[in-house]
C-alpha cells in the first residue's frame, strides 16, 4: 500500500481531493513503476487538484504532472531497477495518473534519466516550469541572442517559469528586467539576479500605436494577453518573445507591425510534446546553467496534504518561486 492524493467528483459535478492508501493493483498498466520521491506545483496541478479545467478525463483520478524518483521495475530496456528518472509532460497527470503519490506507472518513452549533478529534489525545485523556463531560453538563443546585446525582459517573473528564467539569464550573463505585480518580490528578484524590477502596471496597460522604443533584446514572456501585445511593440530589431504562458489572458490584441517592419519573432514553447532529444539537451543545460544556490532560494517545501491548498493558491497567483513536494513526509 502507498499514498496519493486522490480527486474524485461526486454526481452533481464537484471535485474533492484528498490523501487517500492506494496498492498496486489501482495503477495504470504500463512498463516503468517508480518509487516517487519528490513532485512538485503547476498551473495545470491546480486545474487539476480542483475543478480540473477540462484537464482530466476521469475520476477518480491523481494529479500530479511532473515527478523524480527511482525506477522499481521496468519491462523496457532503456530503464533498469535503482535508476534516477524524472518525467514531465505527456499529459501525465491530466488524461494519466501522475506523480502525487508515492507510486507511479508510465510508459518509459515519458521518462528522461536524471543528469549528473541534480537531485530529484533539485529536479523537482525545476520541474516544468523550469524545464519550460530552459526551453524558452534556447530558442532564443536559437534565434541570436547572446549576452551583452541589451535587456532581456521576463514577465510573470515571480512565478515558477519565471523565476527560473532570470535566475539562468542572469548566470549566463545577461541583464534581466523582471516584471511583476508583487512589490515584496523585488528583492527575492533581485536575489536571483535581475538588475531591474518593472512594475506591472507600466506594461499592462495597451496603447494604439504598434511600435513604441526599442527597448527589450529578448524576452521570456508567461503571461500573454494585452501584456505580451505590448511587449512586441517594444522589441528591438530582429529580437524575439518566447511565448510559455497566459496567465494574462489566452487573447492577443496586437498587430502584425512588429513582425513585418522590426523582424520581430514570436516563439511558441510547448514542453508538453517536447521530443526526448530536445528534453535531453534541456535537462543537460539546467544542470550545467542554472545556479542551485539560486534554485534553493526559490523553494517552498509541502507535502501531500498541503496539495488542496496550494493548489487553489496556485490558481489565485500566490505561489512564489518553486514548490516541492515530498511525497515520502
Amino acid at each position: 500500500m502507498f499514498k496519493a492524493l486522490v480527486v474524485e467528483k461526486d454526481e452533481d459535478g464537484k471535485t474533492s481531493a484528498a490523501v487517500k492508501q492506494l496498492g498496486e493493483a489501482d495503477l495504470p498498466d504500463a512498463e516503468v513503476t517508480v518509487a516517487v520521491e519528490y513532485s512538485t506545483v503547476n498551473y495545470k496541478d491546480g486545474l487539476c487538484i480542483g475543478p480540473g479545467g477540462g484537464l482530466v478525463r476521469n475520476y477518480p483520478h491523481v494529479p500530479g504532472i511532473d515527478f523524480a524518483g527511482t525506477v522499481e521495475t521496468s519491462s523496457d530496456p532503456r530503464y533498469n531497477a535503482g535508476d534516477k528518472v524524472v518525467l514531465t509532460g505527456w499529459r501525465v497527470g491530466e488524461a494519466h495518473w501522475g506523480g502525487y503519490s508515492q507510486k507511479a506507472r508510465v510508459r518509459a518513452d515519458w521518462l528522461v534519466p536524471l543528469p549528473q549533478g541534480l537531485s530529484t529534489r533539485q529536479a523537482m525545485a525545476v520541474g516544468t516550469a523550469g524545464f519550460t523556463a530552459m526551453l524558452a531560453v534556447m530558442a532564443l538563443e536559437d534565434h541570436g541572442l547572446k549576452p551583452g546585446h541589451g535587456e532581456v525582459l521576463v514577465t510573470g517573473a515571480a512565478g515558477g517559469v519565471g523565476s527560473v528564467a532570470v535566475a539562468i539569464l542572469a548566470a549566463l550573463g545577461h541583464e534581466v528586467a523582471a516584471v511583476t505585480g508583487r512589490p515584496e518580490t523585488g528583492d527575492y528578484l533581485r536575489g536571483l539576479g535581475a538588475t531591474r524590477i518593472v512594475p506591472r502596471e507600466e506594461l499592462a496597460e495597451t496603447v494604439k500605436r504598434p511600435l513604441e522604443s526599442e527597448t527589450w533584446t529578448g524576452c521570456v514572456d508567461a503571461v500573454g494577453g494585452p501584456m505580451l501585445a505590448r511587449v512586441l511593440g517594444q522589441m528591438k530589431y530582429g529580437a524575439s518573445v518566447a511565448a510559455v504562458g497566459l496567465a494574462g489572458g489566452a487573447s492577443l490584441p496586437a498587430t502584425v507591425v512588429p513582425f513585418l517592419l522590426r523582424g520581430v519573432n514570436l516563439l511558441g514553447i510547448d514542453s508538453v510534446m517536447q521530443p526526448y532529444n530536445n528534453r535531453l539537451r534541456a535537462w543537460e543545460r539546467i544542470a550545467r546553467d542554472l545556479p542551485m544556490d539560486k534554485l534553493e532560494a526559490m523553494i517552498q517545501p509541502a507535502t501531500l496534504s498541503d496539495l488542496p491548498e496550494l493548489g487553489a493558491d496556485i490558481l489565485q497567483g500566490q505561489v512564489r518561486g518553486r514548490v516541492v513536494v515530498d511525497v515520502n513526509a
